[in-house]
């Protein structure tokens, strides 16, 4: 009998001089699966949508009634209540150069929704109302005018 390492008896609990290195490979390979089967870095968020441009009428309707919503649940009586809860439509476009897209869109009304009393008091507010972020897809420039 030959006294090679590959001529070893292994029955009696001696491992193979292969064993630690198929580990590795198997390790190797599920490391390298993990990142190649990730999403690509369009797909992150958007839950796998098609990529479609966000229709500012339905968007205002929608975010013009939560708003209204929420004034009347939240007991506020204010200018900018009164108009949501109006007949009119308060805008019904975006600014120019502005494209925000259904995800987008999404996103803002669904966090409208979960705010509380104290946030949406600032977004109604008639001398200072803010923007939450969510819904701040088309700020305006931030360039300086001339003088």
């Amino acid at each position: 009998m030959r006294s090679t390492a590959c001529s070893r008896d292994l029955g009696r609990g001696e491992r193979s001089p292969r064993g630690p290195r198929r580990w590795s490979i198997v390790k190797l390979s599920l490391l390298v699966l993990l990142f190649v089967a990730g999403p690509t870095a369009g797909d992150i968020g958007s839950c796998g949508q098609e990529i479609a441009q966000l229709d500012p009428v339905k968007f205002f309707s929608e975010k013009q009634a939560i708003d209204c919503r929420q004034c009347q649940d939240c007991d506020f009586f204010s200018a900018a209540c009164e108009l949501a809860c109006g007949t009119v439509l308060l805008e019904s476009t975006f600014p120019a150069d502005c494209f925000p897209l259904v995800h987008d869109g999404e996103v803002c009304l669904n966090a409208l929704r979960t705010f509380d009393c104290d946030d949406y008091a600032a977004y109604v507010d008639d001398l200072a109302p803010t923007v939450p972020t969510e819904c701040n897809f088309c700020p305006p420039d931030q360039q300086p005018e001339a003088p």
